[in-house]
């Protein structure tokens, strides 16, 4: 939190925290991936003040509705989030398909006719 505090607040001191600074002044992809938990209302502050600046904060929290069975499909997701936002195609995990929906008084096999 310390690291996404000072860029939040345009002090570099680091090389990343330097590489964030100009990625947000050039409109270029920053995406920050805090792993802190609890969030306290500083931490929240300027994850919005990142936010309001361009970038994307991405917490490392998986999801678990594709059903993980090991601790790497926890991390392949996060992983594969990130990839995501970046435009990086990957097959890390099974997207979320909407099903369509089915259309009233038309059978299933009507396509078939």
């Amino acid at each position: 939190m310390g690291t996404l505090a000072r860029v939040a607040h345009g002090f570099s001191s680091n090389l990343v925290e330097r590489a964030a600074d100009v990625a947000l002044k050039e409109g270029r992809p920053l995406i920050v991936v805090p792993r802190e938990t609890p969030l306290s209302k500083i931490h929240l502050q300027n994850m919005l003040k990142l936010t309001e600046a361009g970038a994307i904060v991405l917490p490392a929290m998986p999801g678990f509705y594709h059903r993980p069975t090991t601790v790497a499909d926890l991390v392949d997701f996060v992983v594969g989030k990130v990839l995501d936002r970046l435009g990086v195609d990957h097959a890390l995990f099974r997207r979320w398909r909407t099903p369509e929906p089915r259309r009233a008084g038309v059978d299933v096999d009507e396509g078939e006719q």
